[in-house]
C-alpha cells in the first residue's frame, strides 16, 4: 500500500457493490467467487496478508481497526482476533524462527502516523515478544531465511529497516534516498531488491554486509515503483507501477526488463501460485489481472472487477484459493474467495 493511496483512502470508503460473479462450480474463464466470508469488526481497510501453507492459516491486518486476524482456510473461520497493531500494514512469515512480522504505522484515520514498529509474534501461540522502532512509516518487509534477518520498507522515512537475531533487534537502518516501496529477497543472487518508488530505482542490498550494493534504473514506463516479487524457479523479478498502472518484467540476475504489462488502476500486492504458474495482481482500484507465468515472460490470461479495493491478495498452494479481503462489501467487512477457472473447466 502507497503512502499516497493511504493519504486518499482516509476518506469515506467505497460503497460500491461488486459486479456478479458465476455460482460456484460454474465454468468460466477468469477468477470465479467461491464464498463471501464475513470478518469480525467494523468495516476498515485491510493491507498485506502471508498464507502459511504448512498450517492452512491465512494472517490478514485489518490496518484500519488497527488488528490482526488469523483465519483457518480449512475450516473456513476467523481463530484468532489480535487487537493492538494501530495502522497495522504488512506481515511476513519466518517460520525458520517460528515468527510472524507485522508492520504497525502508528495509528491512522484522524490520529497522526510517524511512530511505526514491528511486532515480532510467536507463531504457536501468537503473544507479542519484541516491539521494534522501525521509523516513520514501515510498510512490506523481506525474510532472509539462511541469515534470519528480516528487511522493512520505511516508506514515508525513506529507509530499509534490518531486524534479526533472537530476541529479535534491530540491527541497521540505511537510507535509501527516496521512498521505500516493496522489498523482496533474491536467493540466486544473495540479496535484497528495494523498490525506491520515487527515484524509479532498485536498490540492492547485500543482506550479510548490510550495505547498498547496486542501484539500476527503471524505465519511464514505470511511474512509482511500488509492488515487488522475486519468482526464483522463473528466474524474474515483478514489479507494479501504481502511478501508471504497469506491471515490468526484469530477468534474474542481470534485472534488465524484458516485458511491460498493463494491470488494474493502482496495482499493489502480487501473489504467486507456484504450483499453478499464476501470478496476481491485485489494484487499489478493485481489479485484478492474472498472469500465466512461465519462462520469464508473463501472459495475461484476465483482468478484471473483483470488489471495492480489493488491493491485498494471497494464494493457498495446495487449493489454488485466492483470498481478497475487502473492507466494506454490504457494510461489513468480507474475505472474498476466488479460483481461477480455465476455460471449459
Amino acid at each position: 500500500m502507497t503512502h499516497r493511496a493511504l493519504l486518499a483512502l482516509t476518506l469515506a470508503l467505497s460503497h460500491a457493490s461488486p459486479a456478479r460473479a458465476p455460482a460456484p462450480g460454474r465454468s468460466a474463464a477468469g477468477l470465479v467467487k467461491v464464498a463471501d466470508l464475513p470478518l469480525p469488526g467494523p468495516a476498515g481497510r485491510f493491507d498485506y496478508e502471508a498464507f502459511d501453507a504448512s498450517t492452512g492459516r491465512l494472517y490478514i491486518n485489518q490496518m484500519g481497526a488497527g488488528r490482526v486476524l488469523v483465519y483457518d482456510a480449512r475450516r473456513r473461520r476467523v481463530v484468532a482476533d489480535l487487537p493492538g497493531f494501530p495502522g497495522a500494514t504488512g506481515i511476513t512469515l519466518a517460520p525458520e524462527s517460528g515468527l510472524a512480522f507485522v508492520s504497525a504505522a502508528g495509528s491512522l484515520y484522524g490520529r497522526a502516523l510517524g511512530r511505526g514498529s514491528v511486532r515480532a509474534l510467536r507463531l504457536s501461540d501468537l503473544s507479542t515478544i519484541a516491539v521494534l522502532p522501525a521509523g516513520g512509516f514501515p510498510d512490506g518487509s523481506a525474510w532472509v531465511a539462511p541469515l534470519r534477518r528480516l528487511f522493512v520498507s520505511n516508506e514515508r522515512g525513506g529507509r530499509e529497516t534490518v531486524i534479526g537475531g533472537l530476541p529479535p533487534r534491530v540491527l541497521k537502518t540505511l537510507p535509501l534516498g527516496g521512498e521505500a516501496g516493496n522489498s523482496a529477497y533474491d536467493p540466486d543472487g544473495r540479496r535484497v531488491l528495494v523498490n525506491v518508488q520515487t527515484r524509479r530505482e532498485l536498490a540492492l542490498i547485500d543482506p550479510r554486509a548490510l550495505t547498498i550494493v547496486r542501484r539500476v534504473a527503471l524505465p519511464e514506463s514505470c511511474d512509482h515503483n511500488h509492488g515487488l516479487l522475486v519468482d526464483e524457479a522463473d528466474h524474474a523479478a515483478f514489479v507494479a507501477c501504481d502511478g501508471n498502472a504497469r506491471l515490468l518484467t526484469l530477468s534474474l540476475p542481470d534485472l534488465r526488463v524484458v516485458q511491460v504489462d498493463e494491470t488494474g488502476g493502482d496495482p499493489d500486492v502480487l501473489a504467486l501460485d507456484s504450483a499453478r504458474r499464476l501470478l496476481y495482481v491485485a489494484a487499489e482500484s478493485g481489479v485484478a489481472t492474472v498472469f500465466s507465468v512461465r519462462d520469464g515472460r508473463p501472459k495475461r490470461l484476465w483482468r478484471g472487477w473483483v470488489g471495492p479495493d480489493a488491493h491485498s491478495v494471497a494464494v493457498d498452494p495446495a487449493t489454488g484459493l485466492a483470498y481478497f479481503p475487502l473492507a466494506d462489501a454490504g457494510g461489513r467487512p468480507r474475505l472474498r474467495v476466488m479460483r481461477f477457472t480455465a476455460p471449459g473447466n
